[in-house]
Order: C-alpha cells, then sequence, then structure tokens
C-alpha cells in the first residue's frame, strides 16, 4: 500500500537513474506525481523530463518549502497526497550536503515521521541521499529510516529499519546558549508581555519588521501552550546565534504525540492549529520533551544586510 525508499545516489547519471522512471512509472499509472528538491537536483529532474511530463509533475523547491524540515510533512507531502485520491508518488530530499548539525536533527526526526503519518494510505515517497556529498553515518541512518534501500545496482530491504529509535535519539536535551540570553518567566497574567518581550529583543537583533510579527505569533502560541498543558508557567529565553534570533520555552508539559504540529488541519477541525503554525512560520523548530518536561527552540533566521546593520 505505501513504500519509502531510499534512493543512494552517486553523481546526476545515477540521481536521474533512480529519479525519472519512479517519475514515469507513476504517470504511466495515472498517479499525481510531486518533486521537491534542492535547487540544482530540481534543475537536473526538470531537464530529463519532456515537456509532457514536465506539465504534469509538480516541482517544489525544497530549499524554500523544506527550509524547517517540520513543514514537510504537513506543508509539502500530506499537502500534495491530501488533494488526491488513491495513490501519489513523491520524490523528497530534506538532506543535502550544507545541511548544519541542528537541521539535520531536525530532518532525521522528519524521516523517521513519513511512514506513520503515511499509515494506511497507498503511495510512495522516494527519497534521494548524495552518497558522495553526505557523510557515511548519514546514509547508515537514513537504513534505519528507510524500510527499502535503492542504488544503481538493486534494491534490497533494509535489516536496520527502526524509526522510533531514530525519532529518540534525536529527542535530547539542548545545549547551553552560545550567548547570554534574555530570559522572561511568565505565567497566566502575563501572555501579551512575554510577546512584546520578545519581539523587542529580535528586533534590536536585526530582524524584520515583518518576521518579527511572526516570531511574536509564534512565540505567543507556544507560551499559550505552557499555559494550557504546561501547568500553567513557563520560561522564555532569547538570544542571537550566528545568522538567527533564537527563542527558548521550556515548560511542565510532556508531549506524547511524535506527530504534533506535523498533522494537516481540516477545515472543520475546531483546534490543532497552532503548532502547524509554529511549523510554518519559524525558519527551524527543534523539539526535547519527556516526563520532567519539554523545550522548544524557535529559530528566525537574520538576512545578510540585517545580520550587518545589528553588528555595527
Amino acid at each position: 500500500m505505501f513504500s519509502h525508499p531510499a534512493l543512494f545516489y552517486r553523481g546526476r547519471d545515477e540521481f536521474l537513474a533512480g529519479t525519472v522512471p519512479f517519475v514515469t512509472d507513476g504517470l504511466a499509472a495515472g498517479e499525481p506525481v510531486a518533486a521537491a528538491l534542492p535547487g540544482e537536483h530540481l534543475t537536473w529532474l526538470s531537464e530529463a523530463l519532456d515537456e509532457s511530463a514536465r506539465q504534469r509533475v509538480r516541482l517544489i523547491d525544497m530549499t524554500e518549502a523544506g527550509r524547517n524540515p517540520g513543514r514537510i510533512i504537513p506543508g509539502v507531502l500530506r499537502d500534495f497526497a491530501d488533494r488526491h485520491e488513491g495513490p501519489v508518488r513523491l520524490i523528497g530530499e530534506p538532506i543535502w550536503p550544507g545541511r548544519t548539525p541542528v537541521e539535520y536533527a531536525a530532518c532525521a526526526q522528519h524521516e523517521a515521521l513519513i511512514n506513520l503519518s503515511f499509515s494506511g494510505r497507498a503511495g510512495a515517497v522516494l527519497c534521494p541521499y548524495d552518497a558522495e556529498g553526505l557523510e557515511p553515518w548519514i546514509l547508515d541512518e537514513a537504513a534505519c529510516t528507510h524500510p527499502e534501500l535503492r542504488d544503481h545496482y538493486g534494491t534490497w530491504a533494509s535489516k536496520s529499519f527502526s524509526p522510533e529509535q531514530v525519532v529518540d535519539r534525536y529527542n535530547q536535551p539542548f545545549p547551553a546558549p552560545a550567548d547570554i540570553p534574555w530570559v522572561l518567566s511568565f505565567d497566566r497574567t502575563g501572555l501579551s508581555g512575554v510577546r512584546r518581550f520578545a519581539g523587542e529583543r529580535a528586533a534590536a537583533y536585526g530582524l524584520g519588521g515583518d518576521r518579527v510579527l511572526d516570531l511574536t505569533l509564534v512565540v505567543g502560541e507556544l507560551c499559550a501552550n505552557s499555559l494550557r498543558h504546561g501547568r500553567g508557567s513557563g520560561v522564555l529565553r532569547v538570544w542571537r546565534e550566528d545568522d538567527s534570533v533564537i527563542c527558548e520555552i521550556r515548560d511542565a508539559g510532556h508531549i506524547t504525540d511524535p506527530l504534533a504540529g506535523r498533522r494537516p488541519a481540516t477545515p472543520s477541525q475546531p483546534n490543532g492549529r497552532g503548532l502547524l503554525m509554529v511549523n510554518f512560520l519559524s525558519d527551524l523548530v527543534r523539539v526535547h520533551t519527556g516526563p520532567d518536561g519539554t523545550q522548544t527552540r524557535i529559530y528566525f533566521r537574520l538576512v545578510q544586510d540585517e545580520a550587518r546593520a545589528a553588528v555595527s
């Protein structure tokens, strides 16, 4: 009913040998097809398809749509699949050379949750991995998040498929901030002050006006969750690290749903959109949760000109 293979490729020719037949076979079977790939790889696939096939495939720039890996399932994969009845085919490449370690951790958890998200549905999601550009241990971990593996020579079942272990592996306490953060404790009486505090600090670090508004919406939602599910209080920390403004919300709650924030919302759904909004507005989201509480870090990137102005 559903397949989720990893494709290990070396160079353009092997990439196309693994992806083009996947696309054309799907089109021949009458299945809707989409491909979410980073920059150059999107161009490779587009140029390799004939005009008829190119017009029928939805092409998505993964560097933008998947900038925050937490939005790929609801905003790319399930968004496309849920628009169609019957099986669909998707190509998704969320991991490429140049992803930072903190981004990779979010990508690995994303890959580990695809099977759970598509449980009971028909279709296929093919995930290419650059076997030349990525570290060998990343390829080993792909075998833990994909039940089926492919390369230029064939296809085989993964002997180490264990997605739950990957989710747990990256559900770890976060390292201390690189800079001394601004800190504010909050409870039910101070939610508006929390949003103002976060917005003022982010603006002082150089975040642009529209993105400051996005950040305050996200912080407000996370802090409201802390009041509802985290025993009525929490702590907000704000600091700048490299090219990002980072906000961290800590509370005593425990998130037990691994797909929280990744389940698409239906039009009639009365709630459950808050964490979706967090994933869609943030450039990166990382969560550590357990019986002792939850830490959520949101990252908002500074553009180059803003970053230079903030430094000067």
